[in-house]
């Protein structure tokens, strides 16, 4: 039985378009609640009720004087703050975080409590040879081509 032309035309968009939608979702990852992130001052859990405002976002803390050290220098803390917003859902990843290029869904890591993507496996292995400190530094220090607030 021969299809038309037009018919496998039409079945291979769909298949194109099912996997980039497909692809596309598999890098929003369930928000975690504050008390499941980690202070960007202590490291310790967050509580919900210490928090400042911050890059379009909440910063959370686990108690009433990191947000002091906090606005003291904010730039100090400020990818391991960009690192909690996104475990959070308050920021979301639209390019890779070393490039700028789209974001090629084989690639996601777990970094922090957070899911990130990233336009290759070079990328990627950058990020994962990074450790510590200097991995959140690297994926969330400069986040202006790779990530945005949520609600925009």
């Amino acid at each position: 039985m021969k299809m038309s032309k037009f018919f496998k035309g039409l079945c291979a968009v769909s298949a194109v378009a099912l996997v980039v939608f497909v692809a596309g979702a598999t890098l929003v990852a369930a928000p975690k609640a504050a008390k499941d992130v980690s202070c960007p001052v202590s490291g310790k859990p967050c509580n919900e009720s210490h928090a400042v405002d911050f890059a379009g976002g909440k910063v959370y803390f686990c108690c009433p004087n990191c947000p002091k050290a906090f606005q003291a220098d904010s730039a100090k803390f400020a990818a391991k703050s960009h690192q909690q917003m996104v475990a959070t859902g308050q920021l979301k990843q639209i390019g890779c975080p070393i490039s700028g290029k789209a974001v090629n869904p084989s690639t996601v890591i777990e970094i922090g409590g957070a899911s990130v993507g990233f336009c290759c496996n070079n990328c990627k292995g950058m990020a994962e040879k990074a450790t510590g400190d200097e991995q959140v530094k690297l994926v969330f220090g400069d986040i202006s081509k790779s990530f945005k607030a949520a609600g925009k």
